[in-house]
C-alpha cells in the first residue's frame, strides 16, 4: 500500500466520523463543511450528512439532492431518506421511495409503520405492520405507541398484550406516557410499578407526565428519587420537566437547588436547561436572576429569546422585552410565532396599544406568520384593556376561526372595569355555551351583577350554576417559608397562626386608613352590612398570605406571594401601601402577570 493510499484509508473513516459527530451535535453547517472536505466519499460518509438533512426539519430538497449524488445507494441511504420525508410530513413522497425501494429491511417496514402513524395515517400503519414479513421489538413498539399517541388505551394495551419480549422497557414506556397523556395517572404509575426494567425515558415520562397533570408535586418527589438513590442520571429533558414543575408549584427554593446540582455537570451548558432555568426564574418571580443567567447563556436559540422576552413581559416590563425583540434582529435570530405571543404580551401589560397593533401587522407582512387563535386572544386582550370593547368584539366575529374561550373571559373582565353588561352578558352566554360546567363564566358575570347591586340577577345566576351543577373553584394565595409552602383561602379558619396574622393585618389597617387608604367595596361581592363588607375584605387571600409574610421573615426580606386566581383591586391597593409601611418588596403573580409592589407602587402602573 502506498503511503497515499495509507493516508487515505486514515482520513476517510475519520472524516465521515466528524460528519457523524457533527450531526449528533445538531451541528448541519458542522457537517457539511465537513462532508465537503471528505477527499473521497463512502456510501456511510453521504448516509451520515442524510441523517443530518432528516434532522432538520425544511431540507428535504436538499437530502434528495445528496441522495441522487450517492453513487451506489444502499438499504440505509433509502431508510435514511425516508426518513426525511416523514420528518418533513410528505407522506406521498415517502409512499413512492418505500414502493420503488430495491431492498427492504425490518428498519424500512418500522420506519414506514411509524412514520405513518405519526402523520396520523394509523389504519395504514397497522396494515403495513400486518404485511410486515419479518417483526422485531421495533416493530412493536411502533405500533403500541401509535395507538397510545392516538389516545386509544383499550386498542394499546391489547396490542401491548399480544407484543413478544415484555422486557423491552421501550414497550412499557409507551403505556406509561400514553395514559399519562390521556390524564389516568393512576393507570400510568400502576404500569410503571410493574416494569421489569425502566431507563431514563421511563423516569422522564413520569416526571413529565405529573407535571402535565397538575402533579408536579410528584413530580419533584420522583426527581429527588432519581438523584438521591442515583437510579438513572436525569438529562436536558429531566431537568427541563422538573424546572417546569417549579414554575407551576412556584418552588423557587427547589428550583435553587436543581440550579446548584445543574453547575456540577456538563448539563449546565446545554441550551435547553439554561432555557428552562431562565423560564423557571422568570415565573418564580426572580427577574434578576433570570436575567443574569440569559447573559451568561453562550448560545442562545429563539426559544431561550422567547423565554427571556415573555418574562420580561409577565413582570410588566414591556419596554424591556421590546428592546429584547429588537436585539434578536441584531444578533441575526428569526423569531417564531411564540416570539410575538410575548411581544403581544408585553404590549397588554404596558398598554402599547397602537404598537401591539403595528407588530400583529409586522408579523403577518415582513415574517409571513399568519396569525393563530393566541394572537389574535392577545389583540383581544390589547384592545379591552384600553377600553375598546366594542372594537375588539368586531375582532372576535371577524376571526378566521372561533375565538379560544380565554378572548372571551378577557372580555368578561373587561366589562367588569367597564362596567359594560350587555357586552358581559355576551361573553359569558358564549363561555358557558363552550364549558358550561365551569365555574369563571358564571362566577365573573355574577360579580358583575353584584358591583351593579342587580342582587335578583346574582341570585338567578348562582340558581343556574346550581342547576347546571358547576362546582365553584375556591380562590387561594400561597407564600412559601423556608422551603414550606403555606396555603390560605379568603376568611381562613384553619392556620395555627391565624390570630397572629390578623392581629398583624389589624394593625396594618389602621396605618393604611392613617395613609388615606378607602377599602373598595366593589370587591366584596356579598349582599351583607358594609361593616362586614370591610372586614371581609381585610381577610381576602391575598392579605392574609402577605401578612403571614410579614409575621414570619425577618425584616426586609422580599415576599413572594402567588395566587390561582386574578389579584383583587383591594388587595392590589393595600399591598401598595403596605410596601411603604414595612419598607418591604412584595412580588405578587396571579393568572395574569406579575405584581412587583415597592416603596407605595407597582410596576404595572396600575394598567392590569
Amino acid at each position: 500500500m502506498t503511503l497515499r493510499s495509507s493516508l487515505l484509508a486514515v482520513a476517510r473513516p475519520l472524516t465521515t466520523a466528524a460528519v457523524a459527530a457533527a450531526v449528533r451535535r445538531g451541528d448541519l453547517a458542522g457537517a457539511v463543511e465537513a462532508f465537503a472536505s471528505t477527499p473521497r466519499k463512502t456510501a456511510a460518509t453521504y448516509n451520515c450528512l442524510l441523517a443530518g438533512y432528516a434532522r432538520a426539519p425544511g431540507r428535504l430538497a436538499d437530502a434528495r439532492h445528496l441522495f441522487d449524488r450517492i453513487p451506489h445507494p444502499d438499504v440505509v441511504s433509502y431508510n435514511t431518506l425516508l426518513s426525511c420525508h416523514f420528518a418533513n410530513g410528505d407522506v406521498d413522497g415517502a409512499r413512492r421511495l418505500f414502493s420503488a425501494m430495491p431492498v427492504k429491511d425490518v428498519a424500512s417496514w418500522n420506519t414506514m409503520v411509524s412514520g405513518l402513524s405519526k402523520n396520523g395515517a394509523l389504519e395504514e400503519a397497522k396494515a403495513v405492520f400486518m404485511a410486515m414479513p419479518v417483526r422485531n421489538a421495533v416493530s412493536w413498539n411502533a405500533m403500541v405507541a401509535a395507538l397510545a399517541c392516538s389516545g386509544d388505551m383499550g386498542a394499546a394495551e391489547e396490542w401491548f398484550r399480544n407484543a413478544p419480549g415484555k422486557e423491552d422497557a421501550v414497550l412499557w414506556t409507551a403505556m406509561v406516557s400514553g395514559y399519562m397523556d390521556a390524564g389516568n395517572v393512576q393507570k400510568a404509575m400502576e404500569f410503571f410499578e410493574a416494569m421489569p426494567m425502566r431507563n431514563l425515558v421511563s423516569w422522564n415520562a413520569v416526571v413529565a407526565g405529573y407535571v402535565k397533570n397538575s402533579h408536579a408535586g410528584h413530580a419533584l418527589r420522583v426527581f429527588k428519587t432519581m438523584v438521591e438513590d442515583a437510579v438513572v442520571q436525569p438529562n436536558a429533558s429531566t431537568l427541563s420537566s422538573v424546572l417546569l414543575g417549579c414554575s407551576n408549584l412556584s418552588s423557587l427554593g427547589f428550583g435553587r437547588q436543581i440550579h446548584q446540582w445543574c453547575m456540577k455537570l456538563p448539563l449546565s451548558r446545554s441550551v435547553t436547561v439554561g432555557t428552562s432555568l431562565v423560564s423557571m426564574y422568570c415565573k418564580c418571580g426572580n427577574l434578576d436572576d433570570a436575567c443574569k443567567l440569559f447573559d451568561e447563556m453562550h448560545t442562545k436559540d429563539i426559544v431561550a429569546w422567547n423565554a427571556m422576552i415573555s418574562g420580561y413581559a409577565q413582570h410588566g416590563n414591556g419596554g424591556k422585552a421590546i428592546k429584547l425583540f429588537e436585539k434578536t434582529k441584531d444578533e441575526g435570530v428569526v423569531p417564531n410565532w411564540i416570539t410575538f405571543v410575548a411581544v403581544l404580551t408585553a404590549c397588554i401589560h404596558t398598554g402599547l396599544c397602537d404598537f401591539g397593533i403595528q407588530i400583529f401587522q409586522t408579523m403577518q407582512e415582513v415574517y409571513g406568520i399568519e396569525p393563530r387563535v393566541d394572537h389574535y386572544s392577545c389583540m383581544v386582550d390589547l384592545l379591552c384593556r384600553a377600553g375598546q370593547l366594542e372594537r375588539a368584539v368586531d375582532m372576535m366575529r371577524s376571526m378566521p376561526f372561533e375565538p379560544h374561550p380565554s378572548a372571551y373571559g378577557t372580555l368578561l373582565a373587561a366589562c367588569r372595569v367597564y362596567k359594560n353588561l350587555e357586552f358581559a352578558e355576551f361573553a359569558a352566554g358564549k363561555l358557558i355555551e363552550q364549558h358550561p360546567q365551569s365555574a369563571g363564566a358564571y362566577v365573573q358575570l355574577a360579580n358583575i351583577y353584584a358591583v351593579a347591586n342587580r342582587w335578583a340577577d346574582v341570585s338567578r345566576v348562582r340558581r343556574w350554576m346550581k342547576d347546571n351543577v358547576v362546582v365553584k373553584t375556591p380562590g387561594y394565595s400561597w407564600i412559601e417559608i423556608k422551603g414550606i409552602r403555606h396555603e390560605f383561602r379568603s376568611n381562613d379558619r384553619l392556620h395555627p397562626q391565624l390570630h397572629l396574622i390578623h392581629e398583624k393585618l389589624d394593625k396594618l389597617e389602621e396605618l393604611m386608613k392613617a395613609m388615606g387608604y378607602v377599602p373598595d367595596l366593589d370587591f366584596a361581592l356579598h349582599d351583607v352590612e358594609e361593616s362586614l363588607k370591610v372586614q371581609m375584605l381585610m381577610r381576602h387571600s391575598e392579605k392574609l398570605a402577605i401578612a403571614f409574610g410579614l409575621i414570619s421573615s425577618p425584616p426586609g426580606t422580599t415576599l413572594r406571594i402567588f395566587k390561582n386566581l386574578r389579584v383583587c383591586g383591594d388587595c392590589h391597593n393595600a399591598a401598595k401601601l403596605i410596601t411603604k409601611i414595612e419598607d418591604r418588596e412584595i412580588i405578587l403573580r396571579d393568572t395574569t402577570r406579575f405584581h412587583n409592589f415597592r416603596g407605595g407602587h407597582c410596576s404595572c402602573g396600575d394598567y392590569w
